[in-house]
């Protein structure tokens, strides 16, 4: 009979995979960024000395990067909004770790692409500016497998809540 199930008791200790959701999510993501923008500003660097009238047109990159920092950002914020420590179910919980995991590691990804292809791009464009606009589209490429981590991301972290709610009771 199912009207006489008992769920069990909330963990408490299921905020701490959340929270570790929230950490993945940053942290992961702001490594992406800092490593977009160290190795392509690398390269503007270097493609700056011989042509400093390019150095503001070869900027992008480091812009891209940045982006996948806000990613990571606007993920762990919703996630901790989501962590209801008393109702907080374990499904929940790992909802939000592979929440923060997907747009974390995603973003890191693109940072790598964006770093690498930045630093070659720029300083190739420095040699023959008509690499401009297929940098341009590698570098957007390079960005999209940042935002479809986001996308996905979001829709995990949301879709947690709505099936992992009444799975447990409130453990005060």
């Amino acid at each position: 009979d199912m009207g006489s199930m008992v769920l069990p008791t909330c963990d408490p200790y299921a905020s701490f995979l959340g929270s570790l959701g929230v950490t993945a999510a940053i942290v992961f993501s702001n490594l992406g960024a800092a490593y977009g923008t160290a190795k392509s500003g690398c390269g503007i660097s270097g493609m700056g000395v011989m042509r400093p009238d390019m150095v503001m047109r070869s900027i992008i990159p480091v812009v891209m990067a940045g982006v996948l920092g806000i990613y990571g950002l606007i993920t762990a914020v919703i996630i901790n909004g989501k962590i209801d420590s008393p109702n907080y179910s374990w499904f929940n919980a790992y909802a939000h770790l592979a929440a923060g995991l997907v747009v974390g590691l995603s973003a890191l990804a693109a940072g790598f692409a964006i770093g690498i292809a930045g630093d070659a791009g720029v300083r190739g464009h420095a040699q023959q500016p008509k690499l401009f606009m297929g940098v341009i589209l590698i570098l957007i490429f390079a960005e999209a497998l940042g935002l479809y981590g986001l996308i996905v991301g979001l829709v995990v972290a949301s879709t947690g809540v709505e099936l992992g709610a009444n799975l447990c009771t409130p453990y005060k």
